[in-house]
């Protein structure tokens, strides 16, 4: 199988207690990573990454240091890295579209490589928690095989997923991290916070929930600023009923990086 635990294939498995049963390692190394300090990433060497995103790089961008994303409950954040180009993948899974989310995380990956000879792929995986509905438990499931469909090989380093990120709060289940980072230069993934979630945060936001059924799968684990937020995002869907506001002549919007490190809306003839 091209997924690999400390260099050895694995079969499919019904459920990730026997993940960590037979990797009693994953365990260890999931223990110790969410123990680590929450990291609070300054806004101008970020590239946030919201819901059903996801995003690549390498060390040789000078415009970006940390791809991040938070807010996961039941959602999973997943990080892809090449050890020889340093090209590196941050994704927000939430289950949507698994199967054809994850081959496009190792292309973007891989094509970022193609002149390096050496290194392997790393995948770390985080998010979920014991949630009632068994959601977070299926996406893990789901993730993990996907992963095991690729045809390259790729070595699981951190899985603090479902069960190894629970933590109970005044007798309810919740995440015990909600996000992550990844140093694009370093390659280090490490729990982190983000102040700033843009460029255009509402807009972006207002596309993962529209059609939708619910807001959130998990609404008693969201962080407190969670409702707020989809209150902001909901607004902003009322003040723009009319895509052609947004994107005239269907032109998307594009956002470069300033010399500040703030990010600025790019005049389009």
């Amino acid at each position: 199988m091209p997924l690999l635990i400390q260099n050895r294939g694995f079969d499919r498995i019904s459920s990730t207690a026997e993940l960590f049963d037979k990797n009693p390692h994953l365990q260890e190394n999931a223990r110790t990573f969410r123990s680590k300090p929450l990291v609070d990433v300054d806004p101008k060497c970020l590239l946030y990454v919201q819901q059903r995103e996801f995003a690549a790089t390498t060390p040789a961008d000078n415009c970006v240091s940390v791809i991040g994303s938070d807010d996961a409950t039941t959602c999973h954040l997943v990080v892809l890295r090449h050890t020889g180009s340093g090209a590196v993948c941050l994704a927000h899974c939430d289950g949507s579209s698994t199967w054809s989310e994850v081959p496009l995380l190792v292309k973007a990956v891989t094509s970022l490589s193609t002149v390096c000879k050496e290194g392997r792929l790393e995948l770390h995986l985080v998010g979920g928690f014991n949630d009632d509905s068994k959601t977070s438990h299926k996406l893990s499931l789901n993730i993990l095989a996907a992963f095991q469909k690729q045809k390259e090989d790729i070595h699981l380093e951190t899985c603090c997923i479902t069960e190894m990120n629970d933590i109970v709060v005044d007798g309810r289940h919740k995440p015990v991290l909600y996000g992550i980072g990844v140093n694009v230069k370093t390659g280090e993934v490490f729990p982190a916070s983000f102040t700033y979630k843009g460029p255009a945060e509402e807009l972006r936001s207002a596309r993962t929930f529209t059609g939708g059924q619910y807001l959130s799968t998990s609404p008693m684990a969201e962080p407190p600023h969670f409702v707020q937020h989809m209150k902001s995002t909901i607004q902003f869907l009322l003040e723009h009923p009319d895509s052609d506001s947004l994107f005239p002549g269907g032109q998307p919007q594009l956002y470069h990086r300033t010399e500040r490190g703030d990010w600025e809306r790019a005049s389009q003839s």
